[in-house]
């Protein structure tokens, strides 16, 4: 099985990139009509996915592309260090190896993406979980189990006795996390990632760089305009089988988007489908009609945990959650052999062309 972002797969890219282009899982279309400043694009590898970033110069403005892309490189680095899975010496696999309910000492930026997820665990009464990750796994969606036949009960709610955001407690002065159950791991693979686009974002701006789109795995940001001033049209994925057509275009001005879901990511077992995202409640995948939710917010790290979220509610309830806290989402669901398109009312203004002078 393909390994994934810090070795939990809770996303699935189901977007399209409609601007210039660059390669990859993101598609990119020409519709530019004019002239220079042209374009530039840097692209990557990190955190076990790839990175695309396009940025549009202002006039008369030489963009060393080569010594960003360093900077870009070793920023995504710092992170990945503190926050992976796979890293023997970060801060989350130090502290899923203890087995201590000590107070045991993290960086400032770890203990910041932690209070982030804490939070929207809170906001979403736990359907957003960073600790869901053995159960992930044990379904065969993780990084190290190959699954033959469908986990027994038993296994699910022996693991499940030790899920619960709650569990994990944070300090801040100084630094530290610990766990009230020994037993109890991290996984900051649907939220981490959303932090890295916003940490890249700043590098951007505090490079005098103002006109930009940036994508890791999928969950995008962008600020300023792409040429002639336009602003930057992002399309969100049909979900069909073998198919990459757009299903609706977005028009984006310095915000950021994240998409979560379960139709390209899957398995069956006598006729019964089997989602990845695993309800943090039950320990069993998703059984609604929710195909995909796309979420808009100034923070891609809080876009890419809500959407998250929302995939564990469903339709009805994540649209009613939607509602109540004004997120501007938009959903796919299921409707026998097609899709039908939901959004909520924050979403609306995303769908218009913006006039730009």
């Amino acid at each position: 099985m393909m390994r994934l972002f810090f070795g939990t797969i809770m996303k699935k890219l189901i977007i399209l990139v409609i601007v210039v282009g660059l390669a990859g899982t993101v598609v990119y279309l020409n519709r530019q009509g004019g002239a220079s400043p042209q374009p530039v694009a840097i692209s990557g590898t990190t955190m076990g996915t790839s990175y695309h970033i396009k940025l549009v110069p202002v006039t008369g403005q030489n963009i060393d592309s080569a010594t960003l892309k360093q900077k870009i490189d070793a920023r995504l680095t710092e992170i990945d260090a503190e926050m992976s899975t796979y890293k023997e010496d970060s801060d989350v696999s130090r502290f899923n190896r203890t087995i201590t309910t000590d107070w045991q000492n993290v960086n400032e930026e770890t203990l910041s993406v932690l209070a982030s997820a804490a939070a929207i665990s809170q906001l979403s009464r736990g359907a957003f979980d960073i600790t869901v990750g053995k159960l992930v796994n044990l379904w065969g969606f993780g990084p190290t189990v190959n699954l033959d036949d469908i986990p027994p009960a038993d296994k699910i709610t022996h693991l499940l006795a030790d899920v619960g955001y709650a569990k994990v407690e944070l300090r801040k002065n100084p630094p530290a996390i610990k766990k009230s159950d020994p037993n109890v791991t991290i996984d900051l693979s649907a939220i981490a990632k959303g932090y890295a686009v916003d940490a890249v974002a700043k590098l951007l701006l505090e490079e005098q760089q103002p006109n930009f789109l940036v994508e890791i795995g999928g969950e995008i940001i962008t600020h300023g305009f792409k040429q002639n001033h336009k602003c930057w049209v992002i399309g969100i994925e049909s979900p069909v089988a073998d198919q990459h057509s757009v299903r609706k275009r977005l028009y984006l001005e310095d915000v950021a988007m994240a998409t979560s879901g379960d139709y390209r990511n899957y398995f069956e077992r006598n006729g019964v489908r089997y989602s990845h995202t695993i309800d943090p409640t039950t320990g069993y995948p998703i059984k609604h009609r929710l195909a995909s939710v796309t979420v808009i917010e100034q923070s891609c790290m809080r876009a890419d945990a809500l959407a998250t979220a929302l995939m564990v509610m469903g339709p009805d309830r994540g649209m009613a959650f939607a509602e109540r806290h004004q997120l501007a989402i938009f959903m796919l669901v299921k409707q026998n052999d097609s899709f039908i398109a939901k959004h909520s009312t924050a979403f609306t203004p995303y769908l218009t062309v913006k006039e730009v002078q």
